[in-house]
C-alpha cells in the first residue's frame, strides 16, 4: 500500500528488454533508505518489487501484463518517474489509499494555468471513468490527486505548484500518456453488490435490502 505522495523523482538508468517483459534500473537515493531486496517502490503509480539495491539506485523486474496496462512501455534512458516507498504504520497518510495496481491509463488533453495553479485534463475510457468521483481521489502516475471535474470523456484535476516541483507532472505535455488507479472503496462496493456482474454470474447475497435491514441506510 502507498499513500500517493511522491518522495522522490528517479531517472531510468538502464532498460533491459525481454520478449515481452523487462528490467528497469533507476537512479535513487531517497526511498532506498531502509528499502531491502523484496520491498515494494511505487513506480509511476505502479508497484514493482525491488530484485537489486546499488548506492544510487534499485533493479525492478516489470512483467508482459504490466507493460500493456500502464506507461511504463514508453520509458527511455533518461526519463523521470515519480516514487514511493510502501506505507508503514508510522506515516502519515498525507494522500489516501494506493495499491499500486492502476487500472488503465488516461491521455492529457489539455494544461491550463489559473493563478498559481494549473488545470489538467485526462481522456479515459467509460470502465475507468465510472469509478472517477466529483472531488474524490485518483492516482495519477503514482500521485493523490483530487478530481475537480468530471464528464462522460474526461476529469479534471488542479495542480498547484508544490506538487509540480516535486512531482514529474511538470515535465508532462498535451498527448502524453498517464497510469490511473481510480478509489479502492468502489470498486469493493460494485463487487460485493454485484453490480458489474454477468448473468451467468451468481447474484451478490448484499444488496440494498440487506443494507438497510443490517442499518447501513
Amino acid at each position: 500500500m502507498f499513500t500517493g505522495i511522491v518522495e522522490e523523482i528517479g531517472i531510468i538508468k538502464s532498460i533491459k528488454k525481454g520478449t515481452k517483459s523487462s528490467v528497469l534500473t533507476i537512479k535513487a537515493s531517497t526511498v532506498l533508505e531502509d528499502t531491502k531486496i523484496g520491498d515494494s517502490i511505487c513506480t509511476n503509480g505502479v508497484c514493482l518489487t525491488v530484485t537489486n539495491i546499488s548506492s544510487n539506485g534499485f533493479d525492478a523486474d516489470v512483467m508482459a501484463e504490466t507493460l500493456r496496462k500502464s506507461n511504463l512501455e514508453n520509458l527511455n534512458i533518461g526519463s523521470k518517474v515519480n516514487l514511493e516507498r510502501a506505507l508503514n504504520l508510522k506515516t502519515r497518510l498525507g494522500g489516501h489509499l494506493v495499491s499500486g495496481h492502476i487500472d488503465g491509463i488516461g491521455k492529457i488533453t489539455s494544461m491550463t494555468k489559473e493563478d498559481n495553479a494549473i488545470w489538467v485534463n485526462i481522456n479515459t475510457s467509460p470502465e475507468i471513468l465510472k469509478y472517477i468521483v466529483y472531488k474524490g481521489s485518483v492516482a495519477i502516475d503514482g500521485i493523490s490527486l483530487t478530481v475537480a471535474y468530471i464528464d462522460d470523456k474526461s476529469f479534471k484535476v488542479s495542480i498547484i505548484p508544490h506538487t509540480l516541483d516535486k512531482t514529474i507532472l511538470s515535465n508532462k505535455t498535451i498527448g502524453d500518456t498517464v497510469n490511473l488507479e481510480c478509489d479502492l472503496i468502489g470498486k469493493y462496493v460494485e463487487k460485493l453488490l454485484g453490480l458489474n456482474n454477468s448473468s451467468k454470474e451468481k447474484e451478490s447475497s448484499i444488496n440494498e435490502d440487506f443494507l438497510k435491514v443490517n442499518g447501513f441506510f
